[in-house]
């Protein structure tokens, strides 16, 4: 009896690790999606009345996220983004510093704010959409070399740090096009070897089987 559940559970083990391997870009494409959905979700959430689940996704990517409002899209308002100085004077406290300006996620009348910034929206976006392309070209992609996939670095460590340390300021649009080269190169660095590591264990399982 113990011989047979033993030889069931391996049988179940086997069949998940099998799945995993043969659908493993699905997986991790629903995964991005859901990740990318619900912070755009919560200012639908929060404009619908459903206080509470919104909250609950604010508070999750917190930790994820800055969360600054004047580097981030907003739903359901006047504009889809704002600068700082309108901000403060639709809500945002005066002169408040990182940690006040985080928890302000919007109002009727500047909208609500994703739980993602923009930069964050640009690169998981983009992975959700190179993981898309991938599915289709897959066996015709081959992984950059790491100099290569270090050039696409370049421009989002530039726009971060000089920001960061209050060199000068950047904008929407260079952090989406920054965010998205660095998603679309991580696609392309990851990917391949995902895919040649999966079909190995999709051969050594098969092969394992048929012993």
């Amino acid at each position: 009896m113990a011989t047979q559940t033993s030889s069931a559970v391996a049988r179940v083990a086997d069949g998940i690790v099998l799945g995993i391997a043969r659908h493993w870009l699905l997986l991790i494409n629903l995964a991005v999606g859901v990740y990318l959905f619900l912070p755009l979700a919560a200012p639908v959430l929060v404009e619908a009345g459903y206080q509470r689940p919104a909250r609950a996704i604010y508070s999750l990517y917190s930790f994820a996220c800055h969360q600054l409002p004047e580097r981030s899209y907003f739903l359901f308002g006047e504009e889809p983004l704002y600068s700082l100085n309108v901000l403060e004077a639709n809500g945002v406290k005066p002169g408040s510093n990182l940690f006040e300006r985080r928890v302000f996620t919007g109002n009727s009348t500047v909208g609500y704010k994703t739980a993602l910034c923009q930069r964050d929206i640009a690169i998981y976006g983009t992975v959700l959409l190179a993981g898309l392309i991938f599915a289709l070209i897959r066996r015709r992609v081959r992984a950059p070399s790491v100099k290569v996939y270090l050039l696409f670095l370049i421009p989002i460590a530039l726009d971060g740090f000089t920001q960061l340390f209050g060199l000068r300021m950047s904008n929407w649009w260079l952090r989406t096009v920054t965010g998205a080269l660095f998603g679309a190169a991580s696609v392309w660095l990851a990917y391949p070897y995902l895919e040649e590591a999966m079909n190995g264990v999709i051969k050594t399982e098969l092969a394992r089987q048929k012993q």
